[in-house]
Order: structure tokens, then C-alpha cells, then sequence
């Protein structure tokens, strides 16, 4: 028996603007990338593909396992960024692993409104896995209300991390940028 979960959420994070306008910024997909997972639990393989390791997860106390996925993560010129998934795999119970399949797609987007810059997004997980015989028995509603409660709490911690590191790692960045550039307009002076 195969069950779905879902999960969406989206955020809308209000940018004090800085020398450098945002959008700089979010072309640098792998910049996005460190602020939302743990730099620890994160291997770059290419300039837009990445491989994120989760934090250990736990369901209905009886699985525990580390999702790994797969993401595509690239921006166009107007610094919207997307995100997609491209594979995955389920560390700690073969049995899953091998009848699992995951789906992230994602958004962020920076908007002016007021004359205000604003980051706007939206991030949509789906979980599809075939049940092991110990979980078949139990009610569907039951599974799905924790299934989905469990993807609810991992698009809330990436969202915590994008509100506390994106933020901060762009005023830094842009401020390190700023620096930079007065540097070579000094040395291309003398």
C-alpha cells in the first residue's frame, strides 16, 4: 500500500536594503544553499547541483532514518531563485529506501512593494512511500496526520534558517563586496 504526504510553506521576509541590491546576491545559488542547511550536511557536485543530508528523523517512534536528497538550485537574471529536486535516498531502513520517492520544488523571489524589497517564497515537499507490513494496520488518517506533520516540521527549520542566515550572509556578503570594490577603485587610481 503506497501513501502521499504533503507539505507546503511559504515566506515573505522583509530585506534591509543594501549597497549591493539583493538580486546580486540570490545569482550565487550556492549562497542560498548554505543559509538554508548545514554547511556539515552539505556536498556541492556541480554549480547548481547539490546533495543535503537531513537531520536524523523519527516516525510515529518507531523509524528512524536520514533522507538525502538530491537538489537542482539555480537563479535567472532577475535573481529569483529556484529550487527542484533530482534524487534521493533514504539512509537507515533499506526497506523504504527502495520504495520511496521524494519531491521538493521551490521559489524564492525578491518583489518591491512601497518601495520596499521584500523576498517572497514558496516550498512544496511530497513524500509518496510504500508502507512496511508493521505500518499497514495502522488507520491511514493516523499516518497521514504524522507523515504530513513531519514534512510540515522540516519545511519550518528551513524556513527558520532561511529568516536567521540568508539575511545576515547577504548584509555580510554585500558589505565584504562594497570593501572589494573600494579596494580595486583605489588601486586602479594610484
Amino acid at each position: 500500500m503506497e501513501i502521499r504526504f504533503t507539505a507546503s510553506e511559504s515566506v515573505e521576509i522583509a530585506v534591509e536594503d543594501q549597497t549591493i541590491p539583493i538580486q546580486h546576491y540570490l545569482r550565487q545559488p550556492q549562497r542560498l544553499v548554505k543559509a538554508i542547511a548545514n554547511p556539515k550536511l552539505t556536498e556541492q557536485l556541480s554549480e547548481s547541483l547539490f546533495r543535503l543530508k537531513m537531520r536524523p528523523l523519527n516516525f510515529m517512534d518507531i523509524y528512524h532514518f536520514q533522507p538525502t536528497v538530491e537538489l537542482k538550485v539555480w537563479a535567472d537574471a532577475n535573481g529569483r531563485v529556484y529550487i527542484l529536486s533530482q534524487g534521493c535516498e533514504i539512509r537507515g531502513i533499506e526497506y523504504i529506501n527502495d520504495r520511496f520517492s521524494l519531491r521538493v520544488k521551490g521559489i524564492l523571489s525578491p518583489e518591491q512593494k512601497n518601495g520596499k524589497t521584500y523576498l517572497q517564497g514558496q516550498a512544496d515537499l511530497e513524500v509518496k512511500v510504500e508502507l512496511p507490513p508493521a505500518l499497514r494496520l495502522t488507520p491511514q488518517p493516523l499516518l497521514e496526520v504524522a507523515g504530513n506533520g513531519l514534512l510540515k516540521s522540516v519545511l519550518v527549520r528551513i524556513k527558520q534558517r532561511l529568516l536567521s542566515q540568508l539575511l545576515a550572509d547577504y548584509r555580510h556578503w554585500a558589505l565584504n563586496e562594497q570593501v572589494s570594490q573600494t579596494g580595486q577603485v583605489k588601486e586602479a587610481l594610484t
